[in-house]
């Protein structure tokens, strides 16, 4: 039996400290908040979106961050594996649209007391309230942690799992990269992910509160495409958010030049440009005498109308039977090409996720292990290791900490004192 102690009790740090106690160690998980997962209480909505029920090999297609990595944890400790897992625990779960998977209950409380009551069940020892200010090591090895109060607790292995930076509120201050740093390994700058857009035209502030349904966003870095999906967003008074923003946002900082990054809506992405044509032509055929303001609504939500009709640079007012192929061909255009220019992202209090983190090659992927401290690892979010929407990022900190849990080898000894 090896002590093994967890910093970090979110969604990788209790998977990591049950598949240790799994394995037969005395586990102690330590958590500074007052109340363990409390991301993952607010994840979806509140509803957590635990992970994805794609194949296992189709994971790897949403990893935006070292998806070569993740090879080994994926394999190890897959989506299939976690919903049994959790099931087996007392908490049934449901797939919903594009894969989603929820709690039954749509609480993100039950997978937290599912984790919980396998925790129990192997006997990991939790401590609420305490905080580490150093991992304690000895000639390149783990020695154990001092705590913020002046403690020492002794353990043969260290697992670090404290997230990253966004939602500050939850207790993310970046400790665990100040702990790893100090022990000499180095991270790959940190900025906010799946996040929502800023964007420069004063026309999409006056579209806050619409939502968009089945279009496709294309994104990107002058004239290269960086980021496509189909999916949801949602206009704000800033710019824009919804799904398929925030997994365009972690696409934005692999941009060497953030000045030309564009952001493009095909309102329309079910019909080509000449079906689109067609169809505007059979509207305007049947209502010839209208104004346009009042034919064109049927292919916009009434608020995003005004601003089409601007867009295309044709007076509302014109009847329909004026407008000219050159000019309808312009509505079609902005229909299926509505661009914006991103100034920016929004910061680490409206982020899902950190993109950024301690950089993988230090670390062994087949063992979370660090390359430089022996019986040091690492799980989760604190990885240079993120993916788009759609409980990805979830599976990462599910399976990371799994696969960094169960490979701590057993030493025959029992460390954990304070």
């Amino acid at each position: 039996m090896s002590s093994v102690i967890v910093i970090g009790g979110g969604a990788a740090g209790m998977m990591a400290a049950y598949a240790a106690a799994e394995c037969g160690h005395k586990v102690l998980l330590i958590e500074k908040n007052e109340k363990l997962g409390k991301k993952l209480f607010i994840t979806g909505k509140g509803r957590c979106n635990v992970t994805n029920a794609c194949e296992t090999d189709k994971l790897f297609e949403n990893i935006v961050s070292n998806p070569k990595f993740l090879y080994s944890a994926f394999y190890d400790f897959d989506n299939r594996q976690l919903m049994d897992l959790i099931e087996k625990a007392g908490c049934p779960l449901k797939v919903e649209r594009g894969e989603r998977v929820f709690p039954v209950s749509d609480h993100s409380y039950d997978i937290i007391a599912a984790m919980e009551r396998l925790m129990r069940q192997k006997g990991v020892e939790v401590h609420i309230h305490t905080a580490v200010r150093e991992v304690l090591t000895a000639d390149g090895k783990i020695m154990g942690v001092l705590l913020t109060d002046g403690r020492k607790m002794a353990a043969d292995a260290v697992i670090l799992a404290t997230g990253g930076l966004s939602y500050p509120t939850t207790g993310a201050t970046g400790d665990g990269h100040r702990m790893a740093g100090q022990l000499g390994h180095t991270q790959k700058e940190c900025t906010p992910a799946l996040v929502p857009m800023e964007i420069k035209e004063l026309w999409c502030s006056q579209l806050q509160g619409l939502s968009l349904k089945n279009v496709t966003l294309t994104m990107a870095c002058g004239k290269k495409k960086v980021w496509q999906g189909f999916g949801e967003m949602l206009f704000t008074h800033f710019g824009i958010s919804g799904p398929l923003v925030l997994s365009a946002s972690s696409y934005y900082n692999k941009c060497k030049d953030k000045d030309t990054v564009t952001v493009t809506i095909d309102l329309k992405p079910a019909l080509t440009a000449e079906q689109l044509d067609k169809r505007i032509l059979r509207e305007f055929e049947q209502n010839p005498n209208k104004q346009l303001k009042n034919v064109i609504g049927s292919l916009y939500p009434s608020k995003l109308t005004p601003v089409m009709i601007d867009l295309s640079g044709i007076g509302g007012e014109r009847k329909v039977h004026e407008i000219t192929r050159q000019e309808r061909e312009r509505i079609t255009a902005v229909t299926k090409g509505l661009m914006m220019h991103v100034s920016g992202l929004r910061d680490y209090t409206e982020a899902i996720i950190t993109q950024g983190g301690i950089k993988v090659k230090e670390v062994n992927p087949s063992t979370m292990e660090s390359k430089l401290v022996k019986g040091l690892y690492f799980a989760g979010e604190l990885l240079d290791l993120d993916a788009v929407t759609g409980g990805f990022n979830l599976q990462i900190a599910w399976s990371t900490g799994h696969l960094a849990g169960s490979s701590i080898p057993d030493t025959g000894e029992d460390r954990i004192d304070e």
